[in-house]
């Protein structure tokens, strides 16, 4: 009986690291979308906004949440003298954490 206790446990524990994994692929590609859909509006180039989404993608593993994200386009966007509001970069952190998972979904293998 302890054996399938153990399996079970195991299970779940498999089951989580997937899911942190998953969460973890889902923020990067958030933050990178994020990044790209900032650059464009700060009149950014293609390369330049490329390396600027890679620096997005960075800032989000200096803390957890996303203040760290927030706080950086914030400075970009006020050095930029551009005017983005919050409340709209926080429906556009949403909007592209949802195409992310979508995106993430149609990559994987799709269990049987």
């Amino acid at each position: 009986m302890s054996d399938k206790f153990h399996d079970r446990e195991k299970g779940y524990e498999t089951k989580f690291k997937l899911d942190q994994e998953l969460e973890f692929k889902a923020r990067s590609r958030r933050n990178k979308l994020f990044g790209l859909w900032l650059a464009d509006k700060l009149g950014m180039g293609p390369s330049e906004a490329e390396e600027y989404a890679k620096t997005v993608v960075t800032v989000d593993l200096e803390e957890e949440g996303d203040n760290d994200v927030l706080r950086k386009v914030r400075k970009d966007i006020e050095t930029r003298g551009a005017v983005i509001s919050d409340k709209e970069l926080i429906a556009q952190l949403e909007h592209f954490h949802g195409e992310a998972v979508k995106q993430l979904e149609k990559e994987l293998p799709r269990p049987l």
